[in-house]
Protein backbone atom coordinates (compact mmCIF):
# COMPACT_ATOMS: atom_id res chain seq x y z
CA UNK A 1 0.00 0.00 0.00
CA UNK A 2 1.48 3.47 -1.14
CA UNK A 3 1.64 5.80 1.83
CA UNK A 4 0.22 9.16 1.84
CA UNK A 5 2.01 12.81 1.48
CA UNK A 6 2.50 14.89 4.32
CA UNK A 7 2.02 18.71 3.33
CA UNK A 8 2.74 21.40 6.52
CA UNK A 9 2.40 25.21 6.46
CA UNK A 10 3.86 27.30 9.63
CA UNK A 11 2.33 30.31 10.26
CA UNK A 12 2.46 33.25 12.79
CA UNK A 13 -0.70 33.64 14.51
CA UNK A 14 -4.13 31.50 14.46
CA UNK A 15 -5.84 33.42 11.62
CA UNK A 16 -3.14 32.72 9.08
CA UNK A 17 -3.09 29.35 9.85
CA UNK A 18 -6.70 29.15 9.67
CA UNK A 19 -6.91 30.66 6.59
CA UNK A 20 -3.83 28.60 5.18
CA UNK A 21 -6.06 24.86 6.47
CA UNK A 22 -9.58 26.36 4.56
CA UNK A 23 -7.31 27.18 1.49
CA UNK A 24 -5.41 23.88 1.50
CA UNK A 25 -8.58 21.89 1.89
CA UNK A 26 -10.45 23.62 -1.00
CA UNK A 27 -7.66 23.87 -3.43
CA UNK A 28 -7.26 19.72 -3.73
CA UNK A 29 -8.74 16.24 -2.17
CA UNK A 30 -6.32 16.44 1.16
CA UNK A 31 -7.11 16.13 4.79
CA UNK A 32 -6.58 18.45 7.64
CA UNK A 33 -5.55 15.65 10.24
CA UNK A 34 -3.45 17.77 12.56
CA UNK A 35 -2.17 21.28 13.99
CA UNK A 36 0.19 22.14 16.67
CA UNK A 37 0.29 26.05 18.12
CA UNK A 38 3.28 26.97 20.19
CA UNK A 39 3.93 28.73 23.16
CA UNK A 40 5.81 31.58 20.52
CA UNK A 41 2.47 32.06 18.49
CA UNK A 42 3.75 29.71 15.64
CA UNK A 43 0.66 27.43 14.08
CA UNK A 44 1.43 24.41 11.78
CA UNK A 45 -1.16 22.77 9.58
CA UNK A 46 -0.72 19.16 8.95
CA UNK A 47 -2.46 17.51 5.52
CA UNK A 48 -2.33 14.03 4.28
CA UNK A 49 -3.62 12.96 0.30
CA UNK A 50 -1.58 11.92 -2.96
CA UNK A 51 1.58 13.78 -3.18
CA UNK A 52 -0.03 15.90 -6.33
CA UNK A 53 -2.83 16.74 -4.02
CA UNK A 54 -0.77 17.45 -1.40
CA UNK A 55 1.68 19.91 -3.15
CA UNK A 56 -1.21 21.84 -4.59
CA UNK A 57 -2.92 22.06 -1.38
CA UNK A 58 0.39 23.16 0.31
CA UNK A 59 0.86 25.94 -2.35
CA UNK A 60 -2.28 27.56 -1.77
CA UNK A 61 -2.28 27.06 1.63
CA UNK A 62 0.83 29.04 1.60
CA UNK A 63 -0.05 32.10 -0.88
CA UNK A 64 -3.67 32.28 1.40
CA UNK A 65 -1.75 32.82 4.59
CA UNK A 66 1.21 34.84 3.25
CA UNK A 67 -1.59 37.86 2.67
CA UNK A 68 -2.79 37.85 5.87
CA UNK A 69 0.88 37.14 7.87
CA UNK A 70 4.26 35.80 7.61
CA UNK A 71 4.91 31.86 6.67
CA UNK A 72 7.59 30.47 8.09
CA UNK A 73 8.16 27.01 6.64
CA UNK A 74 5.84 25.16 3.74
CA UNK A 75 6.79 21.34 3.45
CA UNK A 76 5.86 18.60 1.49
CA UNK A 77 7.43 15.07 2.52
CA UNK A 78 6.08 12.59 -0.36
CA UNK A 79 6.73 8.99 1.50
CA UNK A 80 6.95 9.64 5.16
CA UNK A 81 8.56 7.50 7.14
CA UNK A 82 6.37 4.90 8.87
CA UNK A 83 8.15 5.86 12.03
CA UNK A 84 6.54 9.61 11.91
CA UNK A 85 3.17 7.65 11.82
CA UNK A 86 1.83 7.82 15.32
CA UNK A 87 3.22 10.88 16.24
CA UNK A 88 1.33 12.66 13.41
CA UNK A 89 -2.00 10.74 14.30
CA UNK A 90 -1.67 11.96 18.06
CA UNK A 91 -4.34 14.44 19.28
CA UNK A 92 -2.77 18.50 18.56
CA UNK A 93 -1.21 19.35 22.19
CA UNK A 94 -2.71 22.82 23.04
CA UNK A 95 -0.55 25.68 23.37
CA UNK A 96 1.35 25.62 26.82
CA UNK A 97 -0.16 28.73 28.89
CA UNK A 98 2.47 31.84 29.55
CA UNK A 99 2.76 33.28 33.31
CA UNK A 100 0.82 36.04 32.89
CA UNK A 101 -2.12 34.40 31.29
CA UNK A 102 -5.27 33.64 33.97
Amino acid sequence: MAREALGLVETRGWVAAAEAADAMCKAAHVRLVRYEVTRAGLVTMLVRGALGEVEAAVAAGAAAAARLGPVLARLVIPAPEPQLEDPIAAPARPAPRQRNEP
